[in-house]
């Protein structure tokens, strides 16, 4: 009797886990396609109740330090990007983005300092290096920002955005044939033709959105049987999933052993 009491207590602590685990990787998706949309209030809300849940999940805090920037909120932002750096040192989009922050705060020197260090962990990726020329033409390092525009093309031949700003930064230093051979070629990589209004103003290189949940069609599924085994397997396989279990069945049942 006992034993049964035991597996129904288990297998209840599983299902349940799973239950929850599903609905807050669809709240986040919510919260995703709020921020995606410009709705930063209220996708803030979203990340403050996940959060409020998951205290020192690392994704969490780099779309809430998102939002809080795009609401002009930098000295909050920055808290979250300092806690996940301090979590994830070595993830550079995490450098990346608190950087930017930093930049925000006229903290440029910092700033500068972190896309360097992500530049260094992240040699190959065109992203490092267009997010810094980006950087060094707001703070007037004009050469610097074409030499890493330079990197970034060389990189990712076809980065349209890349040509666009060495353009522009080009023209600011008077190279008028060289801008203009840069405006050529991103206007061949966008297809842009001569009715278009052309850009003239720097564009920021994309931001790198990198969701924790599944895509948005397993979201909208209801729970089957091979997501429950997905996660169970986890629990096996996972340390992250398996902390975040332990610390489910400790709350659910205190320190009582099974």
């Amino acid at each position: 009797m006992q034993k049964h009491k035991k597996d129904y207590l288990v297998n209840y602590s599983c299902l349940t886990f799973v239950l929850i685990v599903k609905k807050r990787d669809m709240t986040f998706q919510k919260g995703i396609e709020l921020y995606k949309a410009g709705e930063f209030e209220s996708a803030l809300e979203v990340f403050n109740q996940l959060i409020s849940n998951s205290e020192k999940t690392p994704e969490l805090h780099l779309y809430r330090g998102r939002i809080l920037s795009r609401l002009g909120k930098t000295s909050e932002a920055i808290l979250d990007f300092d806690l996940i750096v301090e979590l994830d040192p070595y993830n550079t989009n995490y450098i990346s983005d608190r950087a930017v922050v930093l930049h925000l705060l006229n903290r440029n020197d910092e700033a500068l300092a972190e896309f360097d260090r992500a530049a260094n962990l992240d040699p190959k990726n065109p992203y490092r290096y267009s997010s810094r020329a980006y950087f060094k033409d707001r703070i007037g390092d004009l050469n610097g920002s074409i030499e890493d525009y330079d990197k970034a093309i060389a990189l990712d031949p076809e980065d349209a955005v890349s040509f666009n700003n060495k353009g522009l930064v080009e023209e600011k230093l008077g190279y008028k044939e060289r801008s203009k051979k840069s405006f050529e070629k991103a206007d061949d990589l966008v297809g842009y033709k001569p009715q278009d209004q052309k850009e003239d103003q720097p564009k920021p290189p994309l931001e790198k959105v990198e969701p924790i949940v599944n895509d948005e069609e397993d979201l909208e599924k209801e729970l089957t049987f091979g997501h429950f085994l997905q996660t169970i397997k986890g629990l096996v396989t996972d340390p992250k999933t398996r902390k975040e279990f332990k610390e489910f069945i400790k709350n659910l049942f205190g320190r009582n052993k099974l």
